[in-house]
């Protein structure tokens, strides 16, 4: 019995405790924590070093700047609005009408002149404005795994109401995958067709990871109300590029969509010819439409954006830089004892 109880005790003893030092160590850096003296890095900050680092902010943030925006600038645009020299004239006081009757044709020429000399690849976008695809309810209205599985997935109510017609299910569903640009262009060089590739102008990652490679358009555009493109039921969702890009929605009224690439340069003086299917309704919410092409730079496309707010914060650095330096020697003062701040980076 002796045995037995000596055995439960050595078997319920608690660890040894550690050693003092350590113990006293833990405490007292515990104890520092809590009372906040840890050792801490306090900078005074004096006249003389706010001056200087608001100027050499100045200094660092204006080149920047300069040639941020200067690669911005490198990149050539040609920006056309399309949407209301595309609707004929009798037809200008009630646009809504011309683009909602799909017995009238919608086909349409524009010219583009060319300025300066683009390279290849010269990219194609379409534009639309006034457009709130970052609406609430619109952004809900699709099915990610839908995209992903096809039919075999079927919890689709943030779908709605373009979830099933006719008693079977949309693929794929959801007011942005209906509501997609149906605009199409074709390009000419003095009567000759311009290569124009529509291949790789979506994401990588969504093509192999987001859009199933086994799934079919189902269903699709077969309502009473039609909204916008129709998709190929022979094509996996994967393989159909310009409805992945669709589908990656933007988050402001204004934004551009890659519709492809021009694989020749364009020389200056050459005109672009345009034949175009105006079939897209902006119309019943005042929304426009562009057609842009554009070459890029190192920086990528044309965006002065990013060279202005470097220039802008680096020119109010020096101003105000300027501002303290002037107020420092109207009205100097005497710096106060920093003994303090030794002592405690000291110890």
């Amino acid at each position: 019995m002796m045995e037995v109880d000596g055995s439960n005790t050595s078997m319920n003893r608690s660890p040894p405790p550690p050693p003092p030092q350590s113990r006293s160590r833990r405490s007292k850096a515990l104890y520092q924590f809590k009372q906040q003296k840890l050792p801490a890095c306090k900078p005074v900050l004096t006249p003389t070093s706010v001056i200087t680092v608001f100027m050499l902010m100045g200094f660092v943030f204006i080149p920047i700047g300069f040639v941020t925006l200067r690669a911005s600038r490198a990149a050539i645009e040609i920006v056309d609005r399309y949407d209301v020299e595309c609707i004929p004239e009798e037809y200008r006081t009630n646009k809504l009408s011309y683009i909602t009757d799909s017995s009238i044709l919608k086909n349409c020429t524009r010219y583009l002149k060319v300025q300066k000399h683009m390279k290849a690849p010269v990219f194609i976008y379409y534009q639309l404005d006034n457009y709130y695809q970052n609406h609430r309810r619109y952004v809900k209205s699709r099915s990610d795994q839908q995209l992903l599985h096809g039919r075999e997935y079927s919890h689709t109510s943030a779908c709605e109401p373009e979830e099933s017609s006719n008693g079977l299910p949309i693929v794929p569903c959801g007011l942005i995958a209906w509501s997609m640009f149906n605009d199409t262009f074709t390009f000419a060089r003095e009567s000759v067709k311009l290569k124009v590739s529509r291949n790789n102008i979506a994401w990588k990652s969504d093509r192999e990871h987001k859009f199933g490679k086994d799934v079919y358009p189902f269903n699709f555009q077969n309502g009473t109300l039609i909204g916008g493109a129709k998709l190929d039921p022979k094509v996996p969702l994967s393989d159909q590029e310009d409805f992945i890009v669709w589908m990656r929605a933007a988050a402001l009224l204004s934004f551009r969509k890659l519709y492809g690439r021009i694989e020749e340069d364009l020389e200056p003086g050459n005109v672009v010819v345009v034949n175009l299917l105006n079939n897209y309704n902006t119309y019943s919410f005042s929304g426009q439409k562009k057609l842009i092409l554009s070459t890029s730079s190192w920086l990528g496309g044309r965006n002065d954006f990013l060279g202005i707010t470097y220039i802008v914060v680096g020119t109010s650095s020096i101003i105000i830089s300027i501002i303290f330096m002037l107020l420092h020697l109207k009205n100097p003062r005497p710096y106060g004892d920093n003994s303090w701040n030794k002592k405690s980076l000291s110890s």
